[in-house]
């Protein structure tokens, strides 16, 4: 096969993703190994007035949930909002029959409740952000 600077093949760079890009390979990546079957998950925390003190976004996919983001205010932080974030986030990944969840954080505070919370850190990137790493956790919450 020849190398792709030998065929005929115009480049486009783009400032944005491309989604013909992400739908092929979805596709690829389905008749592999099947459908992501991706649902996402939120659950958000308001004080007595309303206003937002924390929450968590997630999704699930291949019997996994993902906690994308959680985050909990500043002055409400050390009370257990973020474990009770967490526990919801676990009782929704059983209600879906998942495997486990896994999440990622830049912050050593956080990776120390993840891992009081039974996540175990599988990785990590130095230097993203710079000066800082990026970690990794997961938990298995069933067998498959």
């Amino acid at each position: 096969m020849p190398a792709a600077e030998t065929l005929a093949v115009v480049f486009h760079d783009l400032a944005r993703e491309s989604p013909a890009v992400a739908a092929a390979l979805g596709g690829e990546i389905a008749a592999r190994f099947r459908p992501r079957d991706e649902a996402p998950f939120s659950t958000i925390a308001h004080d007595e007035k309303g206003a937002l003190i924390g929450g968590l976004n997630g999704v699930s996919h291949w019997r996994w949930l993902y906690i994308r983001h959680l985050w909990v205010a500043p002055e409400r932080r050390g009370i257990g909002l973020g474990t009770a974030l967490l526990r919801r986030a676990e009782g929704e990944a059983r209600a879906r029959a998942c495997l486990g969840l896994y999440i990622d954080s830049f912050d050593p505070r956080a990776a120390a409740l993840y891992e009081r919370f039974g996540f175990t850190r599988f990785g990590e990137i130095a230097d993203f952000p710079p000066g800082h790493s990026r970690m990794f956790f997961s938990k298995r919450i069933a067998d498959a």
